[in-house]
């Protein structure tokens, strides 16, 4: 413990755990989505589960520090282009998540057609396992980005730990109003998933070795939420006024 004895050791602890808190908007947004599909008493076990999980994830890759750095080692060329298990990951990851919000756009917008549809609809969409399971499969691409920038900001693994433990745990109380908020208001969950799929493709985009600042996508989002509270609130006093 003498490591935080330094005031420098207290200043990496906090710059790294605000970026990690910063990092995991996506995670958490995923994961509201994917929970608010639950029976309302199942959802917070849920989102206490897809959080444990991350936490589990991300401690584990930390301590196996150097079996994260080999993946991102070299693999193979392809088109004079150097594919590593890193790029592999990011890019099924970012297809995978393409491929959920797009779907979950088009059941929000459309809704299931035939009963029979709604009926496999509606168990896959309460099937508690299933729902962890794909938060784990998002949850292993997110924490990539999330160990490698802590890599890069420190070497104490004791700050690196303690830093994803502090932004897991903010999460987990935010978590809970961000899923309520969005759950309200439909057009807010349509921009939810639409960021969703601006982070898939920067995930594509950054397995093929084109890296796109995600303070770009936050700032666009940042300004469409805003948008969207303002209309929310015209909208309110519309119907106050017509009542």
């Amino acid at each position: 413990m003498e490591i935080f004895l330094t005031s420098e050791a207290w200043i990496a602890l906090l710059t790294l755990s605000l970026l990690e808190i910063v990092l995991g908007i996506d995670n958490i947004i995923f994961i509201s989505i994917l929970t608010n599909k639950l029976p309302e008493a199942n959802r917070a076990k849920a989102r206490f589960s897809g959080i444990a999980l991350a936490l589990v994830f991300r401690v584990v890759m930390l301590l196996g520090i150097t079996w994260i750095i080999g993946f991102t080692e070299p693999l193979f060329e392809i088109w004079e282009q150097t594919v590593t298990g890193r790029d592999l990951v990011l890019i099924l990851g970012g297809l995978f998540l393409l491929a959920k919000s797009t779907s979950e756009i088009h059941h929000k917008i459309d809704g299931p057609g035939r009963e029979e549809d709604k009926k496999k609809l509606s168990k896959v969409n309460k099937s508690f396992i299933s729902i962890i399971l794909q938060i784990g499969l998002l949850d292993i691409v997110f924490s990539f980005d999330s160990i490698l920038t802590a890599i890069g900001m420190t070497d104490e693994l004791m700050i690196m730990i303690l830093a994803v433990v502090v932004s897991l745990v903010v999460m987990l109380i935010f978590a809970g109003k961000i899923a309520a908020f969005i759950e309200k208001y439909p057009t807010l969950q349509i921009l939810a998933l639409s960021f969703l799929i601006l982070i898939g493709f920067v995930l594509i985009a950054d397995g093929l070795h084109q890296h796109i600042s995600k303070g770009y996508i936050y700032a666009a989002v940042a300004f469409s939420l805003l948008v969207e509270v303002i209309n929310i609130n015209v909208r309110k006093k519309s119907g106050e006024a017509q009542s």
